[in-house]
């Protein structure tokens, strides 16, 4: 018999909504895809210090930092990325509940696991933002030379030149990081979460 047969969800003293109360706003996920170098860490930088400022409370959780820490453990096999989605999507969902909003800035190149990270947060606001960007200007920007290194053999298994990006098929917002400024995007994004009385 499996472990997990005896296992149950224990239930905290206090709850989401009154943590929630306590705060002043939702709890909610916000999940940035697009390919190395479109700009999630750079747009989510930017709503987490907006919201900052508006007296929201919101934790960043990017690629690299997740990776030399929570997911040191995992390559960049088709496998080992659906595993570091599903993780960052339990701990997203950990976040929400208690109440931030927390940003997400994650290539999550296949749709399968984008879904897989919506539904893992179901109870929760939920917005997957895509940040368009053609893979031409990604490479001019490429802010960690990666794709120089990817295309001289040095990186396997890179997400646009040697592994699959598959665009968002239901994405609430797209942000096209080639023509919207920075302030642009943070507007829409703001906009939304007000639409949708997350703040």
């Amino acid at each position: 018999m499996s472990s997990e047969n005896h296992l149950r969800w224990h239930s905290a003293s206090i709850n989401k909504a009154e943590r929630e109360l306590l705060n002043g706003h939702q709890g909610g996920v916000i999940w940035f895809t697009g390919l190395s170098g479109s700009g999630k860490s750079t747009l989510a930088n930017a709503m987490a210090k907006f919201l900052y400022q508006q007296g929201v409370r919101t934790y960043v959780l990017d690629g690299d930092n997740i990776r030399l820490g929570l997911n040191r453990d995992l390559g960049f096999s088709p496998i080992d990325r659906t595993e570091n989605i599903r993780r960052i999507a339990e701990v997203s969902r950990l976040f929400a509940d208690a109440g931030l909003i927390v940003i997400n800035a994650f290539i999550s190149p296949y749709q399968t696991d984008r879904t897989m990270a919506r539904q893992i947060s179901s109870e929760h606001p939920y917005i997957e933002i895509y940040t368009c960007c053609s893979l031409a200007e990604c490479e001019r920007r490429d802010p960690k030379g990666l794709y120089v290194k990817a295309r001289s053999g040095q990186i396997s298994n890179f997400t646009g030149i040697s592994a699959p990006y598959e665009e968002p098929q239901d994405a609430e917002i797209t942000i096209m990081t080639e023509m919207e400024s920075v302030a642009e995007a943070v507007g829409r994004i703001t906009a939304e979460l007000k639409v949708r009385h997350i703040i």
